[in-house]
C-alpha cells in the first residue's frame, strides 16, 4: 500500500502506526465507493423503466436498514477520530527523556540550536533511537515543519513555542519541508535531518563543540544555557527573577520547569516552553498567584534565538533546590537588653 501511494520510508517510531490508520481509512473509502458504484449499477438495471410512460414502483428501504447504515458510518468516524486523536496527543507529549533542540524558522531557512552548544543552519543532526523534542518558533510569518519520512508536521507560529517530537529508527538523511506558504521562496525552504548511530553522533557533537566549523554547523564552545544566562542579564530579566529560589519581584526560575504553577485566577498551569514564551511575549495573559502584573512585553525586543536560550537556561535550573526564606520570629528577640520587634 505504501508503494502504491508512493509514500516515503517509515523512518520514525510513529510512522508505521500513522500509516496503518491512513491505509485503513483509504481502503475503507475505496471499498465503500466501489460498493456504492456497484449498487448504483444494480439499481439502474433492476429498477429501470420497462414500459414507456409507466413509472417504476417506489422503493422504500426498511427503517432498520437506514438506521444501521447511518450508525455504521457514524461508528467508523468515531473510531477513526479516536485513533487519530490518540496519535495527535502522542505527538504532542514527548517522552520525559527526549533531547530538546530549539528550532527557529525564518524566510527562508531553518536554524537549529542544541543545548550542548552547537548551532546549525538547514541541517538537523540527531542520534538514532533517541527521542528528540523540537521547541519551535518563527521569526517572521507562520511556517510549518514537515518531515515526510517521519510523518510529523507542526505549524510554527511567531511569538509562540510550538513543540513536537520524533525518534528516528534508522540512519540516513531525510528531507525537511515547509508546508505552509510563507512567501516567494517558500518552495526553497528546505533542510535535512541527518540521523546518525549513537557513536557517530557523539563524535559529531564533540567536533561541533570545538572551534572548527562543520558543514552546516558551527561550534561555539558555549552551551545554550550559558548564552541564555547572558541574554537574561543583558535584558534585565535577573533584576526581577531570582535563580536560587529566593523571593523577588517576579516568580523565581529555580526548580520550576515542568512543575505546575498556581495562577491569579485559580487555575494550575504547566511551566513549559509554551507557557514561558507566552509569559515573555504577553505577560498579562497568565498572572502567577501572589505576583503583580508589572512585567513588560518583550515581543519584538528579543529574538527567537534569544528566547530559545532563555528557555534552555530556565530548563537548566530545574534541579536547583529553592532557597527557603526564614520566617520572621514569632516573639521578641533580646539583644543585650534591647528588644527586636517581629516586623
Amino acid at each position: 500500500m505504501r508503494q502504491l501511494l508512493q509514500l516515503p520510508t517509515q523512518s520514525s517510531s510513529v510512522a508505521r502506526e500513522i500509516d496503518h490508520l491512513h491505509f485503513v481509512v483509504i481502503s475503507t473509502t475505496i471499498l465503500g465507493s466501489l460498493l456504492v458504484g456497484l449498487v448504483s449499477v444494480y439499481f439502474l438495471v433492476r429498477f429501470r423503466r420497462r414500459v414507456p410512460g409507466v413509472l417504476t414502483p417506489r422503493v422504500v428501504a426498511p427503517p432498520w436498514l437506514e438506521a444501521g447504515f447511518i450508525a455504521g458510518l457514524l461508528g467508523l468516524f468515531c473510531v477513526w477520530w479516536l485513533i487519530g486523536f490518540r496519535q495527535y496527543r502522542e505527538l504532542q507529549s514527548p517522552p520525559a527523556d527526549a533531547m530538546p533542540i530549539y528550532v527557529t524558522a525564518k524566510q527562508w531557512m531553518w536554524e537549529f540550536a542544541y543545548p550542548d552548544g552547537p548551532t546549525s543552519a538547514n541541517v538537523l543532526t540527531v542520534p538514532v533511537g533517541r527521542p528528540v523534542k523540537l521547541i519551535m518558533t518563527s521569526r517572521d510569518v507562520i511556517h510549518s515543519f514537515f518531515v515526510p519520512a517521519f510523518r510529523i508536521k507542526q505549524d510554527v507560529v511567531p511569538g509562540h513555542a510550538m513543540t513536537t517530537w520524533f525518534e528516528a529508527i534508522e540512519a540516513g538523511t531525510f528531507d525537511i519541508l515547509c508546508s505552509q506558504y510563507c512567501g516567494t521562496r517558500h518552495s526553497l525552504m528546505r533542510a535535512q535531518v541527518v540521523a546518525l548511530p549513537a557513536a557517530d553522533y557523539a563524535r559529531w557533537l564533540e567536533a561541533a563543540r570545538g572551534p572548527l566549523d562543520l558543514p552546516g554547523a558551527k561550534g561555539t564552545g558555549e552551551g545554550l544555557a550559558e548564552r541564555g544566562r547572558a541574554v537574561a542579564a543583558t535584558h534585565g530579566c535577573l533584576r526581577c527573577h531570582s535563580t536560587d529560589g529566593s523571593p523577588f519581584i517576579g516568580p523565581t526560575w529555580a526548580n520550576v520547569f515542568g512543575k505546575l504553577r498556581a495562577t491569579a485566577d485559580g487555575r494550575q498551569v504547566l511551566v513549559d516552553e509554551a507557557y514561558l514564551t507566552e509569559s515573555m511575549m504577553d505577560p498579562a495573559a497568565v498572572i502567577a498567584a501572589g505576583y503583580a502584573s508589572v512585567m513588560p512585553s518583550y515581543q519584538g525586543l528579543i529574538t527567537p534565538e534569544e528566547t530559545s536560550a532563555i528557555l534552555e537556561y530556565i530548563r537548566s535550573l530545574r534541579d536547583v533546590q529553592a532557597v527557603v526564606a526564614e520566617p520572621p520570629p514569632t516573639a521578641p528577640i533580646h539583644f543585650g537588653g534591647l528588644d527586636a520587634g517581629t516586623d
